[in-house]
């Protein structure tokens, strides 16, 4: 299976630290650090203009992506959707691979790309900055058929304005093992309590933005915090999440961020409960060393939904434009989904995969399941409501996540 081969190509160096990139042109190589954020996000900026009229193809794009996002044959030569893009459109593509958000984000500021592929951890920070320009759907014609519930989302537009066209999506689930941890929980608070029989052998996910899974059980688990949305905390809301990722912190086994990691600690027995991805608990199924379930519970869960922005200073917007309605055609998003391990966001993808049921078990084009996530968006400072700006932004949640690390 693609997956399965994609896992593997994770597992090795370049791409478990995403420090290479892949081109059918050429490649570049570097890492990218962590990079600051202020206290404030301003609304976005009304000087970065929209593209009105798809022109001529510029011959170059410039990608950043997550690996997976945008292959071109050199790791599997069944795996290449760049090449035929390239051939149709006559834009030479180069990609640059960013393993974590704050790896994009560094690379973005740098400003030398067209494009990239974005998480909701960082797109609000992206918009407000001024480093996406808003898009033009009517340039897009493969928009038409994506997903409604992708569409118009607090982290791909900004009164109603979308910034971006919604690529792939998944739900950050409860995976425990069959055989371990029984009978199956139905709820979050197996990885929270403090007295957990599986201490030192629970998995949760590395990245700031994990602190909404805190706050999204705490929702449910006191109702006197009055959490509403679990990107828009107060003080009182914010600490009660970070006090209980702490108390959670003798507990985790394993922080990942690289999904081969959690399948390996599963498989050892190094982990046996904890958040995962659909695509994690796939791979260990079909290895047949262990026996997962993954379920979202009762609380609901958090989830991702990954965007194709175009950068505010392209210098090819036009060859952009083809990327993105490229990337959301049929067939080529349903090798993307397949390959990475994701729901399609193109609902005539699911017509095109080589795994019939690969839309069925990733819940492609089911909106119940989706209105059952809370999808990562960048925290900002603006509650939203009569609570005003009080609420903690993303600079404070990555304070947050060092600290609850130690």
């Amino acid at each position: 299976m693609r997956r399965t081969t994609l896992a593997a190509l994770v597992a090795s160096s370049a791409l478990v630290l995403g420090m290479i990139g892949c081109s059918s042109s050429s490649d570049t190589t570097g890492t990218a650090t962590a990079t600051g954020r202020g206290s404030a996000l301003p609304q976005p900026s009304n000087d970065v203009p929209m593209l009105q009229t798809l022109g001529p193809g510029e011959g170059v794009l410039n990608l950043i992506a997550r690996a997976g996002y945008a292959e071109d044959g050199t790791h599997d030569e069944t795996a290449d959707w760049v090449t035929p893009f390239e051939e149709n459109t006559g834009c030479q593509v180069n990609v640059k691979v960013a393993g974590t958000s704050d790896d994009l984000v560094k690379l973005v500021k740098e400003g030398d790309y067209d494009g990239f592929s974005v998480s909701g951890d960082v797109s609000l920070l992206l918009i407000n900055s001024g480093e996406v320009a808003p898009v033009n759907t009517a340039l897009v014609p493969n928009y038409k058929t994506i997903s409604g519930f992708l569409k118009d989302r607090a982290w791909n537009s900004v009164d109603n304005q979308m910034y971006g066209i919604p690529h792939g999506w998944g739900a950050n689930l409860l995976m425990s093992r069959s055989d371990v941890v029984t009978p199956a929980p139905d709820s979050w608070a197996a990885v929270f309590d403090p007295n957990s029989p599986y201490q030192g052998k629970i998995a949760a996910y590395d990245s700031p933005i994990y602190i909404a899974d805190a706050a999204l059980y705490l929702k449910v688990a006191k109702p006197e915090l009055k959490i509403d949305n679990p990107y828009q905390l107060d003080e009182a809301q914010f600490s009660a999440a970070v006090d209980l990722l702490k108390q959670q912190h003798p507990l985790i086994g394993e922080y990942w961020s690289n999904y081969l990691k959690e399948v390996n600690a599963f498989e050892s027995g190094d982990a046996v409960i904890g958040t995962t991805w659909q695509v994690i608990a796939n791979l260990i199924d079909a290895g047949g060393k262990a026996k997962v379930n993954a379920i979202v519970p009762k609380e609901g869960s958090t989830g991702w939904a990954d965007t194709w922005m175009v950068a505010a200073q392209a210098q090819h917007p036009n060859c952009m434009y083809r990327w993105m309605d490229w990337i959301t055609s049929a067939k080529v998003n349903a090798q993307v989904a397949e390959w990475f391990g994701e729901a399609p966001a193109q609902t005539l993808a699911c017509a095109e995969t080589v795994e019939k049921k690969h839309c069925e078990t990733f819940h492609a084009t089911d909106a119940d399941y989706a209105d059952k996530l809370s999808y990562w968006t960048t925290p900002v400072g603006d509650c939203g409501d009569s609570r005003g700006n009080v609420c903690k932004d993303y600079s404070a949640w990555t304070k947050a996540w060092a600290e609850i690390k130690g």
